[in-house]
């Protein structure tokens, strides 16, 4: 019967500031009323009515009559050796996902990756989440949620806030476009987290119509792609999505999203052992580099149960980020981090 009532009440935080404008109308109660509990919803974010101590008694017992907040809630954190932290949340309708919080101290970065969607659809060969089947996309205030609790625990356990947003946890994030870009504006807003998209990335599989109307949408951004391989041989044997958006095509989106944003374009490369570092795998990438202006990570491949492929040697990872950078383009060599607790690149599958 509880539950029955709490299905009826409508999440609060799916509403934007217009509609709360409405909804005070509605309860008749003055339109100023939307802008504070806006406020409390995503500058403060408040996880009860209650907590909104400037409204009255009166409304906030309307607001628990008609609303609910449904904020994501910890259920389980690991810290790694080398100061990772994954934290998996429960979902208001009992699903799961992960955020990593990625510290580096002596670089001052404080990054937060978090996921957009519940599991994911693409499948690819390399990666534990694609091993699960995609059961829905996150509202834009469960990716909102992942960011001010990790933030929350950035301050508590480094004394010092996030810097930087990735969107490559669980899921693709440009599949979940609408709530993606509503957390963005969430996340950028004064009247929210406040934090500069310039500072925030989306990286993505490669979905070219997205990256397109990302483009259009002019939200100022990062994006980074996550190439793997550099023809469409070796990619399609890896990612599957590559049969329907083939490197010519993305490459034409790609292009399109720096000459509209000029916002700052990443090669995301995962470093697979016998497979795509060659001489001839360095000469493809070097091609597709020099399309715009463009900077390589190279990602060491992380272990996962069940899937085949091997990390690479150091020095071979070292030989092939050599033939990039001797071709005058910006690489850099990224180390796995937070590979115990598996929350490292790829591994995010909500196991056990």
């Amino acid at each position: 019967m509880y539950l029955d009532i709490l299905m009826d009440k409508k999440d609060i935080r799916l509403l934007d500031l217009e509609g709360l404008q409405e909804a005070m109308l509605a309860l008749n109660e003055p339109k100023f009323r939307a802008k504070q509990i806006y406020e409390w919803l995503w500058k403060k974010s408040a996880v009860s009515f209650e907590q909104m101590s400037n409204l009255s008694k009166s409304l906030r017992a309307k607001l628990e009559d008609g609303y609910v907040i449904n904020t994501i809630q910890l259920d389980k954190q690991q810290k790694s050796s080398d100061g990772t932290v994954k934290s998996r949340y429960r979902l208001h309708d009992g699903a799961l996902i992960e955020t990593v919080l990625i510290p580096v101290p002596d670089r001052d970065r404080y990054t937060v990756c978090v996921s957009s969607q519940v599991g994911c659809s693409l499948s690819c060969k390399f990666c534990a989440t694609g091993m699960m089947k995609r059961v829905r996309n996150l509202d834009a205030s469960e990716i909102y949620d992942q960011v001010a609790l990790t933030n929350q625990l950035c301050l508590e356990t480094y004394n010092h806030p996030l810097t930087n947003i990735v969107y490559m946890g669980m899921g693709e994030p440009l599949l979940a476009y609408k709530p993606v870009v509503k957390s963005i504006e969430l996340i950028s807003s004064p009247n929210g987290f406040g934090m500069s998209p310039r500072r925030i990335t989306i990286s993505t599989a490669g979905i070219a119509k997205m990256i397109k109307k990302l483009a259009d949408d002019d939200l100022k951004v990062n994006l980074a792609l996550s190439l793997h391989a550099a023809d469409d041989t070796k990619r399609n044997e890896i990612m599957p999505i590559n049969e329907q958006n083939t490197l010519e095509t993305l490459m034409e989106a790609m292009e399109y999203f720096f000459s509209k944003t000029k916002q700052k374009i990443s090669y995301e490369y995962i470093a697979f052992d016998n497979f795509n570092l060659s001489r001839a795998d360095a000469n493809n990438l070097i091609k597709l580099c020099r399309l715009f202006p463009v900077r390589v990570n190279v990602i060491e491949y992380n272990p996962i149960e069940g899937i085949d492929f091997t990390r690479a040697a150091t020095n071979t990872v070292d030989d092939f980020a050599k033939m990039i950078r001797d071709a005058g383009i910006m690489i850099t060599v990224r180390k796995s981090r937070g590979i115990d607790i598996d929350a490292a690149c790829g591994q995010l599958a909500n196991k056990e």
